[in-house]
């Protein structure tokens, strides 16, 4: 788990990047004794307006610093998601910023250890991959085997894919940090 100001750090950090990039004022990357920034790890950074998805884009693992790591998908979540054009400088206003820390990969022996909503899943078939973070299943209320399937879909596979003998299936589980919606337009 991740300490309180760990959790601030993040968000500031992802922030300060996205703010850098369209020209505001942003704050360096922290020279900071907090070990847990300092490690490598895997990361993701959702990026939403109004609830709505506007962007998001992490690597699974990676040997670069959490902070480096959290400042460089925070950048690809706003301009390079290939579902949305580049965020404007109007939408950042309103944009909330969710940082999900990963855990280390673990093949799944057996599907009944998935637990919706803790675990997040990784499907890889030959060239094809598909991820999906914890929170997804909850968003949209799946249970394991739909959850399972929307993992397949994302990889470009047919559902039921994971069952493929060919098939490498693992899961995860995030540290997940929300900023809370901080627009006055926001719905309540």
């Amino acid at each position: 788990m991740l300490s309180r100001e760990t959790r601030r750090e993040l968000l500031r950090i992802a922030r300060g990047a996205i703010a850098g990039a369209l020209g505001q004022p942003a704050a360096p990357l922290p020279a900071t004794e907090d070990d847990a920034l300092r490690v490598a790890s895997g990361a993701f950074v959702t990026l939403r307006i109004h609830h709505a998805l506007r962007g998001c884009i992490g690597y699974i693992e990676s040997s670069l610093p959490l902070a480096e790591v959290v400042a460089e998908v925070a950048l690809k979540a706003a301009f390079e998601d290939p579902r949305f054009p580049p965020l404007t400088d109007a939408e950042f206003k309103n944009v909330t910023i969710e940082v999900s820390v990963l855990s280390p990969l673990e093949r799944v022996i057996r599907i009944e250890d998935i637990q919706v909503g803790v675990h997040g899943l990784l499907l890889e078939s030959g060239p094809r991959r598909g991820l999906l973070l914890p929170q997804v299943a909850l968003e949209y209320e799946w249970d394991r085997e739909a959850f399972l399937n929307a993992t397949a879909r994302k990889a470009g596979l047919p559902d039921r894919a994971w069952e493929d003998k060919q098939a490498a299936l693992y899961m995860f589980t995030a540290d997940i940090v929300e900023e809370e919606e901080t627009s006055e337009e926001s719905p309540s």
